[in-house]
């Protein structure tokens, strides 16, 4: 089921998304996997946790959307934020950060916390985005345009290629 507050967002927006429900899905390829959909069309999320002087004097946290196809450059990532230092983000601090079950967590989740998400340009080359909605059974089927959009993301160019067409 798709959260309340997400399905909340979505009507305000007006954005046409399309639900899919499918197995318990813990990653971006298993949801490819169990829904038929190419990885280049699945919104990979990850929660980077950023040094400073990006984040002043505090360590800051940002969310990092990319094609399943794909791999996190962190060094590109870290020029685009100037940041000291970026790292993969502990999943309990993706727990605590947005009330979520580590794994679950979403390319809207920021909509509701203070987290700047960022996409990757080559996951726009998608016709049509999958991603999560929070939950392990449920995804979103959007266009890019929808997708910014709801995402409220900035774009960048920080992903590599790793895994060929499926």
């Amino acid at each position: 089921m798709i959260p309340k507050k997400l399905q909340t967002y979505l009507n305000k927006t007006a954005v046409a998304a399309e639900a899919v429900v499918h197995r318990t899905v813990y990653t971006a390829y298993d949801l490819a996997q169990t829904t038929g959909i190419k990885l280049e069309q699945i919104a990979k999320t990850i929660l980077v946790k950023v040094e400073p002087p990006y984040g002043e004097k505090k360590d800051k946290h940002i969310i990092a959307v990319l094609p399943a196809s794909h791999q996190l450059d962190l060094k590109k990532l870290q020029g685009i934020l100037k940041a000291k230092k970026l790292s993969i983000a502990d999943e309990r601090v993706m727990s605590k950060l947005f009330k979520i079950k580590a794994g679950a967590i979403t390319p809207f989740s920021a909509r509701h916390s203070s987290t700047p998400v960022f996409i990757d340009k080559t996951l726009l080359k998608a016709k049509k985005i999958m991603a999560r909605s929070g939950s392990f059974t449920d995804s979103l089927f959007l266009k890019p345009k929808d997708f910014i959009k709801v995402s409220g993301g900035s774009l960048a160019s920080f992903a590599k290629k790793v895994i060929g067409k499926k």
